[in-house]
């Protein structure tokens, strides 16, 4: 055969093979191995309405039944209503409890979030420590009792928080107690949080922790003895604004907050380079001009890694309309974004229909991911629909599996700052 016949028969044989892999009869080997999607599938594992953390069980349960139906991250609660949910030295010398009393009833000595992240990590689940509530915590809780002089009040001189200031705890838990809000000003008050974040950071194989909406300060509070011995020595002898919404006395109660934000991070990077920082948050306008919480300025000063709006509109067009605002896709620009959706609570149960319109739309505009609340409304007593069909909703939806990126730490960048 000669060379011209050979190179004919070559070309021949190569144009039919492509035509057979075109039309499917040969394999693609080379694209056979689909990449697994980078999407964040979270849950907030939360002792508020939920026996999950306290049932001998339910955790290794809860986290292999997410795992099967490829979530890919939890967030368990490691602070709430002034208790920690692990053996913490700091809070045995601050609370004279180590840990939730009804925790250490329920499992004894047992380290629950040591638990859930051995579990996770054999299963493939990301696990986030989470601080929730705050700077909140129960009137009469040790905590406050013992340190009185750490929580802040109302321009009337009051401590317990108003109904309107419980609106988003009440909603969760109709049961809520009476609150207080811990002063996040005082420097005790700082010290004592820093140490169960370091305590945490320094202490678990974990790549993150996360904080949520009440990391802050409501705009009605700042009254109290220190906050205005603070402000008069920096503002020559002028006592705090009568009105609570003032613009200048809002910006310098957020400053000081935004001081804490920056000791949190660098006391972390210290600790622990590798860790990235997560919040859990309300829109920016909402959390500025209600709980002084400036999540924007911590973005931009490389502070947080990853970001969760939480948008619990029961209005679709609403949840639309606010992954829309601008101030959000600048912060896209900046860190990773992902949508916290409401799964339902004891008070507003919600169809599944409802949760998977709400993935659908922050898949449609590419955010990262999304973290449901909470784990006992997935498919659990407060569902709107039976558990074998909510298991059976979420297996459709997270058909195939996908990671959960560790968040890259962001650089600073203030320039065009969106005030929308």
């Amino acid at each position: 055969m000669n060379r011209k016949v050979r190179r004919f028969l070559n070309v021949a044989l190569g144009l039919l093979l492509a035509v057979a892999w075109s039309i499917g009869f040969i394999p693609n080997m080379a694209t056979s191995e689909t990449p697994a999607r980078e999407e964040i599938r979270g849950v907030w594992l939360t002792n508020v309405g939920s026996d999950v953390l306290f049932v001998p069980g339910a955790v290794h349960h809860a986290l292999q039944e997410l795992s099967d139906l490829n979530f890919n991250t939890v967030y368990p609660v490691v602070w709430n209503r002034g208790q920690t949910f692990y053996p913490s030295v700091a809070s045995k010398q601050v609370t004279g409890r180590s840990q939730d009393w009804l925790l250490s009833l329920m499992r004894g000595s047992n380290d629950v979030l040591g638990e859930i992240i051995a579990d996770g990590q054999s299963l493939g689940l990301r696990v986030v420590p989470w601080f929730e509530y705050g700077f909140m915590a129960p009137a009469n809780s040790e905590l406050v009792k013992r340190h009185p002089d750490w929580v802040t009040r109302h321009q009337d001189n009051t401590e317990n928080l108003r109904e309107e200031e419980l609106a988003p705890i009440l909603n969760e838990n109709p049961l809520t107690i009476q609150q207080v809000w811990l002063n996040p000003l005082h420097p005790e008050v700082q010290n004592f949080l820093l140490r169960l974040i370091v305590e945490v950071v320094a202490n678990y194989p974990i790549d993150a922790i996360q904080f949520d909406d009440n990391f802050g300060l409501p705009v009605e509070l700042g009254y109290d003895p220190y906050t205005i011995a603070l402000y008069q020595a920096e503002h020559w002898g002028d006592t705090p604004p009568s009105n609570p919404y003032n613009a200048e006395w809002v910006r310098w109660r957020a400053n000081k907050i935004n001081d804490f934000m920056e000791r949190i991070y660098q006391a972390v990077q210290f600790v622990n380079p590798h860790c990235s920082i997560s919040l859990a948050a309300n829109s920016q306008s909402f959390a500025y001009r209600h709980y002084l919480q400036d999540w924007l300025t911590w973005v931009e000063s490389g502070w947080i890694d990853e970001l969760f709006l939480q948008v619990y509109h029961s209005e679709l067009s609403r949840f639309e309309t606010e992954l829309d605002i601008s101030t959000v896709w600048y912060a896209r620009d900046l860190t990773r974004v992902g949508v916290g959706i409401l799964t339902g609570t004891m008070k507003r149960p919600i169809s599944f229909a409802e949760i998977e319109d709400r993935v659908n739309v922050a898949r449609d505009r590419q955010f990262a991911g999304f973290a449901f609340f909470y784990w006992e409304s997935l498919w659990g007593k407060v569902a709107s629909e039976s558990p074998e069909q909510r298991r059976n909703s979420f297996q459709a939806l997270f058909s195939e599996p996908a990671i959960s990126p560790v968040p890259v730490r962001s650089q600073p960048k203030k320039e065009d700052n969106p005030q929308t």
